[in-house]
């Protein structure tokens, strides 16, 4: 495993992004509902999907989220942060073999509290935007 370091609050500029780009797989949503409990069919059964709007399986929006967390966690600001809210938009359906990228770029810095704001955005390899959002972060010490 590579040599994570994180940034802290003196460290990071407004503007200053890092990512994390995955390709989401049927075994992605099957072990993300073993471990979340969300066995919802439109994820999981092909012969209920097929009767969705989306037509067929999709990815539980919870994976490609969890690409932010990635970002906050080992790269911007790095191990040490305590990811304190999120909030997102789930703009379009993520489809088993799309490749994701999670990009997280500081927004705003909170530096009597300790704390950032990034803008939270995650596209597909045709570059469409298919999460948005903002966290709210303790950066390391």
């Amino acid at each position: 495993m590579e040599n994570i370091k994180g940034y802290t609050i003196d460290e990071v500029e407004v503007g200053q992004s890092a990512s994390f780009t995955k390709t989401v797989t049927e075994a992605d949503a099957y072990n993300y509902a073993g471990v979340s409990g969300d066995f919802n069919p439109a994820h999981i059964n092909e012969e209920y999907a097929k009767n969705t709007f989306f037509k067929t399986r999709i990815a539980h929006g919870m994976i490609s989220a969890g690409f932010i967390s990635a970002v906050l966690g080992t790269k911007l600001p790095g191990p040490g942060t305590i990811y304190l809210g999120q909030d997102l938009k789930f703009l379009k359906p993520v489809r088993f073999g799309d490749t994701i990228t999670a990009t997280c770029t500081v927004e705003e810095i909170i530096k009597e509290k300790n704390r950032l704001t990034l803008r939270t955005v995650c596209t597909n390899q045709d570059g469409e935007v298919v999460i948005d959002g903002k966290a709210l972060v303790l950066a390391p010490k």
